[in-house]
Formats: structure tokens, C-alpha cells, sequence
């Protein structure tokens, strides 16, 4: 994954374009594809906007004792406010600073969890088997996910997804070359390879730890507090209420990063994408393009609050997987064919790509998740959660079908575009 990765950050940083519509947009015709970019991506950014403010508002609902829907709308009120006058290079800097705190904060808590547990692994598992409902099942596959679909449906969505969220590939043109986007590509996945191991040590220490002791737990042996928060309280356990406001903190200030990066890049899709380059056809100047930005902020900002209320009951990680599933099965093939297949043609990313989107929408909306334990239904349609498995396979099989059909003169242009396209890619690589 990291190696495609970097494959992928390159190519975009040589093209020199900032955002996921404008590299599809260089070589197809641009209205249609701008068009369904920015479906895609609002999509995307809505269901992580969701995840992240659920979890915002259980943060600050545990912190202050507040109710959720006031803390949701307080959350929602900072974060348009931070966008709106603060911009890319204040979310930037916020970024820098939360990874770098939640890193030591994370390694913390793991050392502290292997020091109590006496770096003894068996010892470790053995107590957190010992004192959860579910017993030695937990050491078992399918305990988040019940079945090999859904798991390999998930684990499509979070390797395919991720080269292909909004917000993620907007940041690879703020590096000078394609040398330096290569490289922060390497250590982020370095980092993220490193969490990762962190997290794994922490889930199995919370259940170690906390449902041990009966303060944490009802009767049946299940966690009495927020389940999103488990982390929170545990760092409480670990570290007193010092390390749990450092934590707090850190995870506040995480939130908020994400957050406005989303809200930043579904406010540069309405703008930038939909308002100048199909609406307006370009014809825009700076200070109409920054007002739009504002209040497509602000919308963004308000639907994201309802949505939020609605949510308050999905888990976050479901919520995440739900957003990379969407990126996995229209962003990715669209933005990997693009850049690598001379036959791709603006039908076929088009008509591909939006079939595509109300595919795996409607199969989000009609899974358990949604159709069931949201909209209150007896029994689902679609009966997994993540529909990555299903959705993205036929969205590269339409793209491709549709492109070897389409003899229209429009489909040479295309064709011409990508040798333009690789042109610039081969001269940029050797200037650096």
C-alpha cells in the first residue's frame, strides 16, 4: 500500500493540480468530471464529517458534562468559525502539532499498559480474555466483523480508500516536487504503521484493565460508558487526571484537524470545482471564488451538525469505514485509471463513476447499519455493512466497458490527453 502510495503522490505533485477533480479534469472534458468528483468527494467528506463529530460531541458531552446535541452544535459552531478565519495554513499547523502530541501520548499509554500488565503477554491476553463478556472469542477474527465478506469488504475500502480521500490528496501539492511528496508519503506511513501497533496494544489494555474493575462495568461485564470514549477513561486510569487532559486535549485538537481539513476540501469542491470551473466556466475572480468558499463552509458546517444528531448512535469506526468504501469505489478507480490507462475516456469515468456512487450508497443505506439500527427497519436489504467488496470491482468494470465502447471524437481527445498528461510527468521527474 505504501509503495502504491507513493506512486500515486507523485503523479499527482507533477501534474502540479490541487485537487482530485483537477487532475481527472487535465484530461477529460471537464464539466462532466468535475461534476462527478465533486459528488463523490461531498459524499466522502459528509459520512467522515459524521464520524468525526460523533466523536467530537461524546468528547465534549465526557469532558463537560453537557448534553450530546449541544455539544455536537457547540463542536459544529468552532469548527466553521476555525475553517472561516483560520484556512489551510491554520489546520496545517494544528495537524503538525496534534500528530506529534498523539503519538507520545499513545506511546505512553501502551509502554504503561505493558509496565502494569509486567511485560508479559501472555499474562496481558490472559486478563483481558478472563474479564470480557465475549471470553477467548475476542482473540478471534470477526469480532468487529462477523464474516469474510465484510472483512475483506473493509479491509478494501480502508487499503484502496485512503489514495483516494479528498482531503488526503489536496495536501500533495503543498510540497515543493514530486522528491519531497514521495517522502512525506514514506514517513506518514511509517507513523501511521507505528499507531497502528500502539492501537492494538491499547484496545487490549483497555479490556485488560478496565473491565477488571466493576467501576467500568454493568453487570452483564459490559462497558458503562461512552463506547467510543473507552480510550479517554483509560487514560484516566493510567495517567490521572493530568494525562487525562493532556488526552483530551490531544484528541480535541485531532478532531478538530480532521474536521476542518474536511470542511476546508468539500468547500474547495463547491467552489473551486462546481461554482468556478462548471457554474461560472472559469470566469471568476479570487475575492467571489473566497466568498463562496465561506458560505459553502458554513452550509457544510450546518448539514454536518444534523447529520450528526441523527448518527449520534453509529459507531465511528463503522462511520470511517462507510466514507473510505465511497472513495474505494469512485475516486480510486477514476484517479488510478486516469493516471495510468491511455484508454480511459470521459464517458466512461463519468457514467463508470456515478453508477458507481449510487451503487455503493444505496448499498450503505440499505445495510444493517443504516436500514436497521438508523432508520429503524426489521431487517436489512443488503445484509453486510461494507459494501467495498461489491462496489468497487464494478465500478472499475463499467469504467472499462464503457471505455472500450465509446468511438466518439470526444474519446481521441482523451486518448491524446494522457500521452500530454505522461509528458509532464517524465519532464518533472527529471528536473528533480
Amino acid at each position: 500500500m505504501a509503495y502504491y502510495f507513493i506512486l500515486i503522490a507523485e503523479k499527482f505533485r507533477n501534474l502540479g493540480k490541487f485537487t482530485f477533480a483537477d487532475i481527472t479534469a487535465y484530461r477529460l472534458e471537464a464539466k462532466p468530471i468535475r461534476v462527478i468528483s465533486a459528488i463523490s468527494a461531498l459524499s466522502v467528506i459528509i459520512f467522515y464529517l459524521i464520524a468525526q463529530m460523533v466523536g467530537a460531541g461524546q468528547l465534549i458531552q465526557l469532558l463537560f458534562g453537557l448534553p450530546y446535541t449541544f455539544a455536537v452544535i457547540l463542536v459544529g459552531i468552532l469548527m466553521i468559525c476555525y475553517v472561516t478565519f483560520g484556512g489551510m495554513h491554520a489546520t496545517t499547523w494544528v495537524q503538525i502539532i496534534k500528530a506529534i502530541l498523539l503519538l507520545a501520548g499513545a506511546s505512553f499509554m501502551a509502554f504503561m499498559i505493558l509496565y502494569l500488565t509486567k511485560f508479559d503477554l501472555k499474562y496481558y491476553f490472559d486478563l483481558a480474555i478472563s474479564h470480557h463478556p465475549k471470553g477467548e472469542n475476542i482473540m478471534k477474527p470477526g469480532t468487529f466483523l462477523p464474516d469474510t465478506v465484510s472483512a475483506l469488504s473493509l479491509g478494501l475500502a480502508l487499503m484502496f480508500g485512503t489514495a483516494g480521500l479528498p482531503h488526503i490528496l489536496m495536501r500533495f501539492f503543498t510540497v515543493k516536487d514530486a522528491k519531497e511528496a514521495r517522502k512525506s508519503v514514506f514517513y506518514a506511513t511509517g507513523f501511521i504503521g507505528y499507531f497502528y501497533i500502539l492501537t492494538f496494544i491499547i484496545g487490549f489494555g483497555a479490556i485488560a484493565l478496565l473491565f477488571t474493575n466493576p467501576q467500568f462495568t454493568n453487570a452483564d461485564g459490559s462497558f458503562n460508558g461512552a463506547s467510543n470514549m473507552i480510550a479517554i477513561t483509560l487514560a484516566e486510569v493510567l495517567g490521572g487526571d493530568i494525562f487525562l487532559g493532556f488526552i483530551l486535549a490531544v484528541a480535541f485538537a485531532t478532531i478538530l484537524a480532521v474536521v476542518a481539513g474536511l470542511a476546508i476540501s468539500g468547500a474547495g469542491t463547491i467552489s473551486h470545482d462546481l461554482y468556478v470551473n462548471v457554474i461560472k466556466n472559469g470566469n471568476v475572480n479570487h475575492e467571489n471564488e473566497m466568498k463562496v468558499t465561506k458560505i459553502a463552509t458554513i452550509t457544510i458546517g450546518i448539514f454536518a451538525i444534523l447529520l450528526r444528531i441523527v448518527f449520534e448512535k453509529q459507531n465511528v469506526a463503522f462511520t470511517v469505514g462507510l466514507a473510505f468504501a465511497i472513495a474505494a469505489s469512485v475516486n480510486f478507480p477514476i484517479l488510478l485509471l486516469c493516471i495510468y490507462w491511455k484508454n480511459l475516456t470521459t464517458k466512461g469515468a463519468f457514467w463508470g463513476g456515478l453508477i458507481g456512487l449510487i451503487v455503493v450508497l444505496a448499498l450503505v443505506i440499505l445495510s444493517p447499519s443504516i436500514w436497521v439500527k438508523s432508520f429503524g427497519f426489521n431487517q436489512a436489504i443488503f445484509p453486510y455493512d461494507h459494501p467495498a467488496l461489491f462496489s468497487m470491482p464494478l465500478s472499475f468494470l463499467l469504467i472499462y466497458i464503457i471505455s472500450k465502447l465509446d468511438n466518439s471524437k470526444r474519446s481521441q481527445k482523451d486518448k491524446e490527453g494522457f500521452k500530454a498528461q505522461s509528458g509532464i510527468g517524465i519532464s518533472e521527474a527529471i528536473m528533480h
